[in-house]
């Protein structure tokens, strides 16, 4: 009897143990988060095992699995390979720049900047210490500042480093005759390598019978693209087995539909903010799981493809405006409307303004990219909308030089209250990039003889 008490001491220590563990491993481990997961990745805090490997900590592999693709197309100015020279081996000592958790840790809220990252204060300060002692441009300038909008971007220097700031020097704040990439039908099938064999029409539709009296469905696919190249309804809603045999009838195609022609456009989708709960194979994401303002009515939708896109009409300029509209609820989106952007928008959507001369919500954070391949050419939307977020002036080379200078651009997304007004106004602040670069070719006489687009 005397060690009854242990007995029970030590089974109820089981019980609980038992209990933390089946609650680590349920659908739910977020009482278990030593802290607030960054904006980047709280949308998949539930799925530890994204990062972690158990009793081996937060691998690089498991940052590279999402992010490696992202780096190489910004041509990575810091890559690991940068720092195998053994010279660096004094400074890795004090940074090991060659590891992403060096710089990005997770759960530390005070430590996470309003870019949506951690980093040190001295990130730059070991290897760059020159700059301040031979740059008389820089001498004023402390290094905390170096990721200052519109200076240096660690990863991705695209739109900011010298040579690229000089050939943009002089340019007016709106280019004469500003448009982004046009699209069409001819493009994406000669590149798809599908062949074009439509048009096709409500009575041509081959949905089982079933479905024949839903007029409204066919007379919307009747209108798309889809029945204009001859896409049919087993396309999406029957799609081949593994071994290459038709498959059951599907009412609601999920994503892998849409990959079967729109490849690239749902890898980016699967990649951002509104898609990446899918790929790692948990619920879709809603509004409410966002942590910016979103309207209450939309706070259960869940995104899919067909959340904005809406399916059997995939009505494109409906997915660029109205979508985005229905769930957010920030000052920035808020403000759209009243924007001259959305003027511009109206008024190409009337006809009163050339093609790709409006900019709706996706031209600036689903923008159109042109891919070229020998003799084809498509132009696709970049669905993974993390790629023109933070920092903001990423999205410099994808949207804004499409239709404005650099120097206005790069003023615009560093004035916090002007984005807050969709860019409705001037900007307030002024970016001394191109200044500085302005102010060496003259002491230095290496001009450019004209401005480069």
């Amino acid at each position: 009897m005397r060690h009854l008490p242990w007995i029970l001491w030590l089974a109820v220590t089981a019980a609980l143990a038992a209990g933390l563990v089946a609650r680590l491993r349920g659908p739910d481990p977020t009482p278990f988060l030593p802290g607030t997961t960054t904006p980047g990745h709280h949308q998949i805090e539930r799925d530890c095992a994204a990062c972690h490997t158990p009793m081996m900590g937060v691998r690089q592999d498991a940052c590279l699995q999402c992010h490696a693709a992202e780096l190489k197309a910004a041509k990575d100015s810091h890559p690991a390979s940068k720092f195998s020279d053994p010279r660096h081996a004094d400074l890795l000592g004090q940074l090991d720049a060659t590891r992403c958790i060096s710089c990005h840790r997770e759960h530390s809220p005070s430590e996470t900047h309003p870019m949506g990252v951690t980093l040190p204060a001295d990130l730059c300060f070991h290897c760059h210490q020159e700059t301040v002692r031979e740059r008389d441009s820089h001498k004023d300038y402390g290094f905390q500042t170096c990721a200052n909008a519109g200076c240096h971007n660690y990863h991705d220097n695209s739109a900011l480093y010298e040579d690229f700031l000089g050939k943009h020097l002089g340019e007016p704040p709106t280019r004469p005759e500003p448009a982004v990439p046009s699209r069409n039908l001819r493009d994406f099938l000669l590149a798809s390598g599908r062949p074009a064999a439509g048009p096709l029409d409500a009575a041509a539709a081959d949905a089982p019978e079933v479905h024949s009296g839903e007029p409204d469905l066919l007379r919307d696919w009747e209108e798309t693209a889809h029945a204009r190249a001859g896409i049919q309804c087993t396309a999406c809603h029957q799609p081949d087995g593994a071994d290459g045999s038709p498959g059951g009838w599907v009412d609601r195609p999920g994503h892998a539909a849409c990959a079967t022609c729109h490849g690239e456009e749902t890898a980016g989708f699967l990649a951002g903010r509104h898609g990446m709960r899918l790929d790692r194979g948990l619920s879709p994401m809603t509004p409410a799981l966002a942590r910016i303002p979103m309207k209450t009515d939309a706070a259960h939708r869940e995104l899919t493809c067909a959340s904005c896109h809406g399916a059997h009409r995939f009505d494109t300029r409906t997915a660029a405006v109205d979508s985005c509209l229905q769930c957010h609820d920030d000052d920035h989106s808020r403000a759209y409307r009243g924007s001259v952007h959305f003027s511009l928008w109206r008024e190409e959507q009337e006809g009163r303004a050339p093609a790709g001369s409006g900019v709706s919500c996706a031209t600036c954070h689903l923008p159109r990219e042109v891919h070229s391949d020998d003799d084809t050419r498509r132009v696709l939307v970049q669905h993974n909308q993390n790629a023109t977020l933070r920092p903001n002036e990423k999205m410099v080379r994808t949207v804004c030089l499409s239709c404005h200078g650099l120097g206005f651009s790069l003023d615009a997304l560093a004035d916090p209250a002007l984005v807050r007004a969709n860019f409705t106004g001037q900007p307030a602040r002024h970016v001394e990039s191109l200044d500085l670069v302005e102010r060496r070719r003259m002491k230095t006489g290496n001009q450019d003889k004209k401005p480069q687009p």
